[in-house]
């Protein structure tokens, strides 16, 4: 018995001693495994830095001077305006003596709506419903002035403004006053304010030439030439200090004067949103136009050099002409429905000068997608360069009025001799060019569409930059 205890204890020494190595072999083999596992991950993970690192510096990294993002750009740099504030007797008294304006007219219905005029109501087939008013030519200064009072670029730092506008209603002051034979009663406001301006210091660093203001007559009702009480028109344009500005007008002088620019007359349609004005589009361009050649006015008979007599005479001897007389009491021309239903109706619009070389029925046949037809190159073509195309063919017809006054041409036949495909390419182009002859709502922003306000801005900024030479 005790042998066999004797030779059972060595064995299970024996195995207790290959179980401590097995076990101490276990946790070497574990160690080594977490050493390698850990090797393992330091080593992705150092190799995946270098990688972000790398691609980070090559794709992504801006140098030093660029470290951080430039600040966004100024969309009002070069383009900020100083409207000036005028005491009221410049403008807004003149409307509130609206029956003074006009001696034979109540304009005050006309001053209303921001300049607009009453709204059109009644518009039947003619015209679409929304954006029509009746508007009238003299008002541009009070529509313009309310635009501007919505422009984006309005600055009240003199400092930081790139052009300075003087909203003074100097079209509305003269035109109470055009039919008074006394002198100083018509210049005397227009005096006052050159004199308020000439103190301001915002006049004083550039000497006028970064102001402009605008007028919504002729040129040849404000150039008087002398101060006798019976010469016509006031002497904005003759005073010294005009000569550095940018005066904007109706129509401008084509051959004296470099600072002086015409820009549209103001039309009936005044539209609030894109959608009327591609509805307007859409339109006239598909509507049928039975009559190739179009006139509305009233003969000159009294008028020297006037050729209205032979246009009208050739109108009626023609089957393909409709007459549209403002002469006669039947014929309301006033009636923006009479009118554009008129011009509508045509292919092209006669637009022989009339007391002077422009006409506000030329916007208005435009604005109806006729094609117009000039017979003096200061109808058009000397007159509205920040809006009409150089190459005046391309929506125009040019006959010369003396060929007119001598019974040397036939307008008729002369318009004949354009093609349909010619016709509908002319048409199209005088249709996309409305936008930019109309004015907007301006008691609505319409930033998707650029109006006459638009380009005229585009036009002074210009100016203002090429005469100060910055």
């Amino acid at each position: 018995m005790e042998k066999s205890i004797v030779k059972t204890v060595p064995s299970m020494m024996s195995t207790s001693k290959s179980m401590s190595m097995s076990r101490h072999l276990f946790s070497l083999l574990l160690s080594l495994s977490f050493l390698f596992l850990l090797c393992r991950l330091l080593f992705l993970t150092r190799s995946s830095h270098q990688l972000i690192s790398s691609s980070s510096s090559s794709s992504f990294s801006l140098p030093p001077s660029h470290a951080h993002a430039p600040a966004l750009a100024d969309p009002c740099s070069g383009r900020y305006v100083y409207v000036y504030d005028l005491p009221d007797k410049f403008n807004s008294d003149i409307l509130r003596d609206c029956r003074t304006i006009l001696p034979w007219i109540d304009m005050c219905p006309f001053v209303a709506n921001m300049g607009l005029g009453p709204h059109l109501t009644e518009t039947a087939s003619v015209l679409t419903g929304t954006g029509w008013h009746i508007t009238n030519q003299w008002v541009l200064e009070v529509i313009f002035h309310n635009r501007m009072r919505q422009y984006e670029c309005l600055t009240t730092n003199s400092s930081q403004a790139d052009a300075f506008f003087i909203p003074y209603y100097v079209g509305l002051d003269t035109g109470r006053h055009l039919w008074t034979h006394n002198i100083s009663l018509r210049d005397s406001l227009l005096l006052e304010l050159f004199q308020l301006l000439k103190s301001r210091p915002e006049w004083s660093v550039k000497r006028g030439r970064d102001h402009f203001m605008l007028s919504g007559r002729a040129t040849w009702d404000l150039r008087r030439q002398g101060d006798e009480d019976h010469l016509w028109g006031g002497k904005l344009l003759t005073l010294p200090e005009v000569k550095n500005m940018t005066v904007l007008l109706i129509e401008a002088c084509p051959w004296d004067s470099d600072h002086e620019f015409a820009i549209p007359y103001p039309t009936n349609f005044h539209p609030s949103n894109e959608s009327q004005i591609v509805a307007w589009q859409d339109k006239v361009r598909s509507t049928d136009r039975p009559w190739l050649f179009s006139f509305a006015g009233a003969r000159r008979p009294g008028q020297a050099g006037s050729i209205r007599d032979q246009v009208s005479d050739q109108c009626l001897k023609s089957t393909r002409c409709r007459l549209l007389d403002c002469a006669s009491q039947e014929n309301d021309c006033d009636s923006p429905a009479t009118t554009m239903s008129l011009f509508q109706s045509s292919s092209f619009c006669l637009q022989p000068p009339g007391d002077t070389p422009t006409r506000r029925s030329a916007f208005d046949s435009m604005l109806a997608g006729c094609i117009p037809v000039f017979f003096s190159p200061h109808s058009a073509y000397t007159q509205y360069k920040w809006y009409l195309p150089s190459n005046y063919s391309e929506y125009s017809v040019y006959i010369p009025e003396d060929e007119v006054r001598e019974g040397r041409v036939s307008i008729e036949e002369v318009l004949l001799r354009y093609s349909e495909e010619e016709i509908g390419d002319m048409k199209e182009k005088v249709i996309s060019m409305i936008p930019g002859l109309i004015y907007k709502d301006p008691s609505r922003q319409l930033e998707s569409v650029r109006d006459a306000f638009d380009l005229a801005m585009d036009g002074v900024l210009q100016r203002v930059k090429s005469t100060i030479g910055t």
